[in-house]
């Protein structure tokens, strides 16, 4: 199956009536699998240069952000890394890996909760605040920069609001 453009004029109402149509499925659901890769070679398209340009200011993954951010959200109380690992769909070694590197960075602390568990809860250190800000410029740039000539700001409303529907 050949991946075909629709003409940049249509309107999301319009392409809707006819996407089946323009992609020659006989099976409407094969849009849910078209929707699945088309996310997929996007992140595939995008991500390459969204990480070379953290790794050049010293950011070791993308995920570092999100982390960062929920650690500067949570202020002075800081952020359990059990409720960060649901937030950020995480599995709790993965999560626990990114910690240790952006601890070592220097970005981040982390202390053990009081208690039975072995919890854990991060703050940030003078030199990771504002640090998500940093990073959060580099991936605006990139995704302007990639979405903004072929979505207009309201198309781009429509698709985050679809795509926030996949959330489970």
């Amino acid at each position: 199956m050949t991946l075909r453009k629709l003409p940049a004029a249509q309107t999301p109402d319009t392409a809707l009536q006819n996407t089946q149509a323009a992609f020659g499925d006989s099976d409407p659901t094969v849009g849910y699998n078209r929707v699945f890769f088309a996310l997929a070679r996007i992140q595939r398209t995008l991500m390459p240069g969204i990480e070379k340009a953290l790794r050049d200011m010293g950011i070791g993954d993308p995920l570092w952000y999100e982390i960062l951010l929920a650690a500067e959200e949570a202020g002075d109380s800081g952020v359990q890394m059990l409720a960060l690992q649901k937030r950020l769909f995480v599995a709790q070694y993965a999560l626990s890996r990114h910690v240790a590197r952006i601890e070592r960075a220097g970005f981040l602390r982390r202390e053990a909760t009081g208690g039975a568990g072995r919890g854990q809860i991060l703050y940030l250190t003078p030199l990771g605040k504002g640090m998500h800000a940093n990073i959060w410029q580099v991936y605006q740039a990139k995704i302007q920069s990639a979405f903004a000539p072929q979505l207009s700001p309201e198309e781009a409303y429509v698709l985050l609001g679809m795509l926030n529907r996949l959330y489970r």
